[in-house]
């Protein structure tokens, strides 16, 4: 019976903070500004931090402190795209300014068949864990991991790993961010909803390096920089970079890669049954006995 009294302490203290907290609650609370409180209510609350502040709840107190210079965009919500630009500007009674769509793009084509990789990891099956420990599993430390952190992150279901290799579901993207944030490598960048043409690659190695490494990856021979008319493709850090605000997807750099790591994009169906077919013709390649 001993144990009742110290029971009923911590119990009735633990009521007694509750309690306190409560009242605290309700009379320390800080009322939401009306029109932030209409703005909050028409956006997706998604949290993604897209629209370049903390929450969705930052972003509206921000435009409803903004209600009267109208510094503050109503257009930052990628998420929400025009229906929501729409709402926010008819909440704060100003010119409706449309948003500009985007999805994300995977910069690693280094599927299993393209690369190989230089350990057999038992360690945690986060691409985090697997960059802190051992600079990730493959041979070539820019490429993609594949442990899915992005596709963990991901509330749209855009996302997954096919061979290796995250593939993004550009039907289902809507450009949250949250995928960007998460990649400890870097591999995935926004681009706008327009944008056909992706170079799939972040190898900082040299050209050499690379060729050992993958049998696609970007060697930074400068031949797509050379024969853009836009100039909108340059070689950073021995790989090629595409200028989505000058790209206008003629193919130019596609057709003139030697390496085929610049491609039109693809639906993720036809993404899946490259792989598998790449797949197959590995398995054949390793069945048919020497001559």
């Amino acid at each position: 019976m001993s144990f009742i009294v110290p029971v009923a302490l911590v119990t009735g203290m633990g009521l007694l903070a509750g309690g306190i907290l409560t009242i605290a609650d309700k009379f320390m609370a800080v009322e939401m500004d009306e029109t932030a409180a209409n703005i909050l209510a028409v956006l997706p609350g998604a949290n993604c931090g897209a629209c370049g502040y903390a929450g969705c709840e930052d972003y509206a107190n921000a435009l409803a402190a903004d209600k009267e210079e109208h510094t503050v965009k109503t257009n930052l919500c990628t998420p929400g795209g025009n229906n929501v630009a729409k709402a926010i500007s008819e909440i704060l009674g100003v010119e409706f300014e449309g948003a500009v769509s985007k999805f994300a793009v995977m910069k690693c084509s280094g599927t299993h068949e393209r690369t190989k990789y230089k350990m057999d990891y038992h360690g945690p099956s986060t691409c985090k864990a697997n960059k802190l420990l051992f600079r990730g599993r493959g041979v070539c430390e820019y490429g993609c991991m594949g442990f899915g952190d992005c596709v963990a992150v991901c509330n749209y279901d855009a996302i997954r790993i096919i061979n290796g290799v995250a593939v993004i579901n550009k039907n289902r993207c809507v450009g949250c961010g949250l995928c960007v944030k998460t990649c400890p490598n870097k591999l995935i960048e926004l681009a706008p909803e327009t944008t056909n043409v992706v170079v799939g690659c972040s190898s900082a190695d040299t050209g050499r390096l690379t060729r050992q490494k993958c049998n696609i990856g970007c060697i930074g021979c400068k031949i797509c920089e050379k024969n853009c008319p836009e100039d909108a493709i340059h070689v950073v850090d021995n790989h090629a970079i595409i200028d989505y605000t000058k790209c206008t997807n003629c193919g130019t750099c596609v057709a003139k890669c030697p390496r085929k790591v610049i491609y039109v994009f693809q639906p993720v169906e036809r993404q899946e049954a490259a792989a598998a077919a790449e797949q197959a013709k590995e398995v054949t390649t390793q069945e048919t006995p020497a001559q």
